[in-house]
């Protein structure tokens, strides 16, 4: 639960992030927030997160300072081992230029907050959100809304299984789509199960018409 309310702001940015992981609505209070929020939202090795998590203490400052978001990770499905949760500020690298003697307090305070609580504390820039990654869960959210119908998925499933382990949207729609007006009723339903990782592709690389792809393996 946040510690602190986003008040509105008429100079930057703020809003409120609907997130099916956490089953609420999280607050932003710029662009950027709202784009990592994002990029928490789809990553598979995140469990939740919270926004204006916890205010830590800090010399001389009245009300402490609260960073923006605290994140939760899920066991590596390999060696089940949890990643120390996460505690994060938010800041445009021409913000920390600017202002880095001013947050030097703020932010040693947290990271010692964060030592003795087990967690990391870090700062995350632009550099780190926004990404191909990003780039590629906001075309691919677009989609995120579809109701399929089960048996056109599971035929769209079938012909995927039956193809090459690698193969890319031509493949399918060569299957699937005889005609132009044909494959602008498969297409979307391809991006969905890209989205719902029913079919397989490298989000940290462009994601397109020539993406390899591959049917998830438990499927």
């Amino acid at each position: 639960m946040a510690v602190r309310k986003i008040p509105k702001n008429y100079l930057t940015v703020t809003g409120s992030f609907a997130s099916q992981k956490n089953d609420q609505m999280d607050a932003f209070e710029s662009p950027l927030e709202k784009e990592y929020l994002l990029l928490l939202e789809f990553d598979e090795t995140v469990e939740r997160f919270v926004v204006q998590p916890v205010t830590v203490p800090v010399p001389g400052v009245v009300r402490g300072y609260t960073p923006d978001v605290l994140v939760y990770f899920l066991p590596d499905p390999i060696s089940e081992k949890i990643r120390r949760p996460l505690l994060t500020e938010i800041k445009h690298t021409d913000d920390l230029k600017r202002n880095g003697d001013k947050y030097k307090t703020k932010f040693a305070s947290a990271d010692q907050y964060a030592c003795d609580q087990g967690w990391e504390f870090r700062v995350t820039t632009e550099n780190d959100i926004r990404t191909r990654r990003l780039q590629n869960i906001k075309f691919l959210r677009e989609y995120r809304n579809i109701i399929p119908d089960e048996r056109e998925y599971q035929q769209l499933l079938v012909i995927a299984e039956e193809l090459d382990e690698a193969f890319s949207v031509p493949d399918i729609l060569a299957r699937l789509a005889p005609d132009d007006d044909a494959q602008l009723h498969w297409l979307p339903l391809i991006w969905y199960a890209i989205l719902k990782q029913d079919l397989i592709t490298d989000w940290d690389l462009p994601i397109d018409y020539c993406s390899p792809l591959s049917l998830a393996s438990e499927l």
